[in-house]
């Protein structure tokens, strides 16, 4: 079953320049606030949006190329009014897949065509916005058609010696989830605010304050305030790490079968460290990890510490070559499982991605990951909080350009998951052709 990440944030490093501009992207939270579901839609995950300014300033721990920022793109720009910049985009989707589940147990072979028309806005060189609904038919009457909207606002500015950063993202959808095993309708509305400032010539200090609010049809609500501070020592101008301390508050509200005799709240503090390293021009490393401490406030629960970690490797061999590896840990509240009151999540995948021939692009990747539900020792419905998914899938894409501003690919996926709760196991393949054009 082909899925797609809305919610899901594995954990990720944060790729500060000492000194440079820091302009929050919803890639750069540390902290996993509210595990995601995960849907049938685009194999491709979405490019964070980004500023004029944070185009012009790429980490200098990214071997890769930033995706949609190519080398000595000079096509002329007709939607411009001075420093406003309208940049239209459209994309479009057909897939056929199998084992689609449209409930429990209940899995359908369908045909599922997706329409995104949306528009990107550059608000001079520290600001953009972008707005795309997705309009989306089912071959199967088991489900039903709609509409998806995401919007997204960036930016950020400097302020004598420092960086600030703003960003936002809001995404209303309804889409087959693999936590449900059914079409969910579901709003999701993520906030940081961040800064930065480098305190002498090799320490720096990154803040950021997060809202991640998760809304779901028929199941918990959550939202989750924290912050993750950092203190960075560069050792040299490729390898630096740093110490992170933070935690939050995490309010859990809806239509779950604990609400009425249970508070659902909870608390969580996090002690991380982090290393950041550009070995070569071809290699890089990045790795983070620490404990989170997690309290519950249902009466009778215990406390919950839990190890997270990140790590991403980039290494390009060639000039046509990509090879990255990732991993994570990471751990959050239960909003889609209602008997458990936390979700750790693991997952770890490998990447190749290969020019052929100037024109083509063939990018394939493997992936693992597992999602354990759980109520600490000693909490309500412990018993029935017990249920692990282990998903694997294979990711195929074959892309060429066209008309400069074009690109049409073909896809494949293979996915299988293996539930221990009865109803949520599926095995499912999709194939499929995209075409996107963008000015």
């Amino acid at each position: 079953m082909k899925v797609k990440s809305i919610k899901r944030r594995p954990v990720r490093i944060w790729r500060f320049r000492l000194g440079g501009m820091l302009l929050a992207a919803g890639t750069l939270i540390d902290h996993p606030m509210v595990a995601g579901p995960t849907v049938i839609a685009n194999p491709t995950p979405e490019q964070p949006l980004q500023t004029e300014d944070q185009q012009n300033q790429p980490n200098e721990m990214d071997v890769f190329q930033p995706a949609g920022q190519p080398a000595g793109n000079t096509l002329p720009q007709i939607f411009q009014y001075g420093e406003v910049q309208l940049r239209p985009h459209m994309d479009y989707q057909l897939l056929y897949g199998t084992g689609i589940q449209s409930a429990p147990g209940n899995q359908q072979n369908m045909v599922i065509q997706e329409l995104a028309p949306g528009v990107a806005v550059d608000l001079g060189p520290h600001w953009a916005l972008d707005y795309t609904p997705t309009i989306r038919f089912y071959s199967s009457k088991q489900f039903q058609d709609g509409v998806d909207h995401s919007a997204t606002l960036t930016g950020g500015v400097n302020y004598e010696a420092w960086s600030f950063g703003l960003s936002h993202s809001s995404q209303i959808t309804s889409a087959p989830m693999v936590e449900t095993g059914t079409q969910t309708d579901q709003s999701t509305h993520t906030t940081t605010l961040t800064a930065s400032r480098a305190l002498d010539s090799n320490t720096s200090a990154d803040f950021a304050v997060n809202q991640n609010i998760n809304l779901v049809s028929g199941l918990d609500d959550s939202y989750d305030w924290n912050t993750l501070d950092w203190v960075n020592y560069k050792f040299w101008p490729r390898l630096n790490a740093g110490i992170g301390v933070g935690g939050g508050y995490v309010l859990v509200e809806g239509n779950s079968q604990l609400n009425g005799t249970n508070n659902l709240d909870q608390t969580y503090e996090e002690l991380e460290a982090r290393v950041n390293w550009r070995a070569t021009d071809k290699i890089s490393f990045q790795v983070n990890g620490g404990l989170e401490d997690r309290q519950f406030a249902t009466a009778g629960s215990g406390d919950s510490l839990s190890p997270v970690f990140g790590a991403s490797i980039q290494y390009q061999p060639f000039q046509a070559t990509q090879i990255s590896l990732n991993a994570s840990r990471t751990v959050s509240s239960s909003d889609y499982y209602l008997a458990a009151q936390q979700t750790e999540t693991t997952l770890v995948s490998l990447g190749v991605n290969q020019r052929l021939m100037r024109k083509f692009t063939l990018a394939a990747s493997v992936a693992y990951s597992q999602m354990d539900y759980s109520t600490p020792s000693g909490g309500a419905s412990a018993n029935l909080a017990n249920r692990t998914d282990d998903m694997v899938s294979f990711n195929a894409r074959l892309s060429h350009p066209f008309l400069k501003r074009g690109t049409w690919s073909v896809f494949y996926q293979y996915s299988e998951n293996s539930s221990s709760q009865s109803g949520f196991g599926f095995q499912s393949n999709q194939t499929g052709l995209e075409i996107s054009y963008s000015y």
